[in-house]
C-alpha cells in the first residue's frame, strides 16, 4: 500500500488535502483504509489539536482506528498514546525490549488524556492495556535463554492479549509485502494473530503456541 500513498497525516493536518483524499482503500479488504504516516516532514509538525481533529473524522467514519505508533516516545508516540482508548504493547522475550515497553506503559497511565481527565471523581475510565508478545519461542523460554509469559507479565504487569511465535513466515509476508494473517496455508504466527483479534473482541480463547512441541521417538534416537 505504501507506493500508493499520495497524501499523509502531516498533509491532512496542514489543509492540503482532506481526510478522504488521503485515505487508501486496501485491495484485499474493502473495510480496511491506511491513513499513512508522513516520512519525509518533521513529527514535531504534529499537534494535540491537529491529530484531535484527524481521529474525530476517522472515528465518526470508521468503527476502529487502529494507530499504528512506532517503538520509542518520540513525538509519533506520544500523539498516538495521548488519545487511545485501548493500548496493545508489543514487546518480545527480550528484557530490553520489555524495559522500552515498560516505559509506554507508564507514559499511557501517567500522560494519556484519560489519565489527565481521570480520577476518583470522574467516570473517565482509563487506557485499557493489554500485552501482546512477539517472537516466542517457547523452547528457549523453557530452556531460561528467554523470557518466559510469566516473566514479562510480572515485568510489566498486564494481561496477555496473545503471543506470536517465531515464525518464518513474519519474514516472507513482510519481504513479499502480504499480511501474515491474510495467509492461505496453514501457520502458526497466522493463526496466533486470529486469536489475538478474536480476544481483543472479547471471545474466551487459550493462548496456543506457548509450549515446546513434543520430540517423536526418532528425533530423539537420530537427533
Amino acid at each position: 500500500m505504501e507506493r500508493r500513498v499520495i497524501f499523509d497525516l502531516v498533509n491532512v493536518l496542514l489543509d492540503e488535502c482532506s481526510l478522504n483524499q488521503a485515505l487508501i482503500k486496501d485491495k484485499r479488504n474493502e473495510n480496511l483504509v491506511m491513513l499513512a504516516a508522513s516520512q519525509t516532514r518533521d513529527k514535531d509538525s504534529l499537534t494535540v489539536e491537529g491529530v484531535e481533529k484527524v481521529l474525530a473524522g476517522l472515528a465518526d467514519a470508521f468503527d476502529y482506528v487502529v494507530l499504528d505508533s512506532p517503538a520509542g516516545i518520540e513525538s509519533g508516540a506520544r500523539h498516538a498514546m495521548y488519545f487511545a482508548d485501548d493500548a496493545i504493547i508489543t514487546t518480545n522475550p527480550e528484557l530490553s525490549s520489555c524495559r522500552d515497553a515498560d516505559k509506554m506503559v507508564g507514559f499511557i497511565s501517567s500522560r494519556s488524556r484519560r489519565a489527565e481527565l481521570g480520577g476518583d471523581d470522574t467516570n473517565v475510565m482509563p487506557v485499557s492495556q493489554t500485552l501482546l508478545i512477539t517472537r516466542y519461542d517457547a523452547e528457549r523460554a523453557q530452556a531460561e535463554e528467554s523470557l518466559s509469559i510469566a516473566d514479562m507479565e510480572e515485568l510489566l504487569g498486564l494481561p496477555v492479549v496473545g503471543v506470536i511465535p517465531e515464525s518464518k513466515d513474519v519474514l516472507t509476508c513482510t519481504n513479499l509485502g502480504v499480511p501474515i494473517i491474510t495467509m492461505e496455508k496453514e501457520s502458526a504466527a497466522a493463526d496466533a494473530y486470529k486469536d489475538m483479534v478474536d480476544r481483543y473482541l472479547g471471545e474466551e480463547k487459550e493462548l496456543r503456541f506457548v509450549t515446546p512441541e513434543p520430540v517423536s521417538f526418532f528425533t530423539r534416537i537420530f537427533g
